[in-house]
């Protein structure tokens, strides 16, 4: 086992908790069922718009958007073997073909109107297939 193995484990440890608790709270709080698939990222991005348009401020759903953007980076591993990584507090899914990505940052972004999910879980996953 590599050290790059090893320490996958200890970086997942928190996105992967977020996430799950993201589903539980959407499946009991908005019906909205979740299944860790890139088509299920369409309903995320529609729910922090819904969230947006209702004028929440940030600040009252930043642990909701780092749940949905874990939840993302968690089907971004999921489809394309890609793993998380971890430095300074900060969490990023680093798909096999080397790029880095900021799932938490971008469902921050979605929020904003800046941002989509789905797109960003696209880009990964596509690019991660290519040689």
């Amino acid at each position: 086992m590599t050290t790059q193995q090893e320490s996958r484990p200890a970086a997942a440890a928190k996105p992967v908790r977020w996430a799950a608790d993201a589903v539980a709270t959407m499946r009991e709080g908005a019906r909205l069922r979740l299944d860790y698939s890139a088509q299920s990222l369409w309903s995320v991005d529609r729910m922090i718009e819904a969230i947006r348009r209702e004028g929440t401020p940030q600040d009252a759903v930043r642990n909701v958007l780092r749940g949905l953007g874990a939840y993302a980076g968690e089907v971004m591993v999921r489809q394309s073997g890609a793993e998380w990584w971890t430095t300074g507090g900060d969490h990023w899914v680093r798909t096999p073909d080397g790029r880095l990505w900021d799932p938490i940052d971008e469902a921050r972004r979605c929020f904003t109107g800046q941002g989509s999910l789905r797109l960003m879980c696209r880009d990964a996953t596509t690019g991660a297939s290519q040689p």
